[in-house]
């Protein structure tokens, strides 16, 4: 159901075709908010304009229509931000990984917290350089399309950061402090 939504909210930003709508998905949509492919994207835009949500504004070579959201598009996408998120259950593989993490050696943890701490930095380098593209419009108009989702980004791989930073020094302390022990029973 929340593609429905991605959809309407990128062309509430501005009109757009099914292949611009699917181009703009495999890139910062794919990867930090949600994923679909072209196969599920221009069934929902039928979809969408079957119930009046968006329409055809232009139509091209081969088939190609431009996409606009209606007024009862915008309507239902504000509902639908108003609306509270499902709750009702929590599937984050990650998590998973992070509770599932005592059942490795020290080394292993140590290697895997450390591929997670290359991992923040390499996105803050990638975030830095989405700030950087955008250039100063973002300060100067902080309600521009995608600021308040890379600003999420920004800040979530920084969190990221800081508690792999955190959890390799536990790890480390833990492991320390095991050798001790085991140097003591000799």
């Amino acid at each position: 159901m929340s593609l429905r939504y991605a959809l309407l909210g990128l062309l509430a930003d501005e009109a757009a075709s099914g292949y611009v709508l699917t181009k703009k998905f495999e890139g910062s949509l794919q990867h930090y908010a949600w994923h679909a492919k072209h196969s599920q994207i221009y069934p929902e835009l039928s979809k969408l304009a079957a119930d009046g949500l968006i329409e055809v504004t232009e139509e091209g070579p081969r088939g190609r229509r431009t996409y606009a959201i209606t007024e009862p598009g915008r309507v239902s996408l504000r509902e639908w931000m108003f609306t509270r998120p499902d709750s009702g259950g929590v599937r984050n593989e990650f998590v998973l990984r992070l509770f599932l993490l005592p059942t490795l050696e020290p080394s292993d943890a140590r290697t895997l917290l450390t591929a997670y701490l290359q991992v923040a930095n390499e996105q803050l380098e990638g975030m830095a350089k989405i700030f950087e593209l955008a250039g100063p419009e973002w300060k100067e108009e902080p309600m521009s399309f995608g600021h308040f989702a890379a600003e999420y980004g920004r800040r979530s791989f920084e969190t990221l950061r800081e508690w792999a930073q955190w959890a390799l020094t536990e790890v480390e302390a833990r492991d320390t402090a095991d050798a001790a022990a085991e140097a003591a029973e000799r």
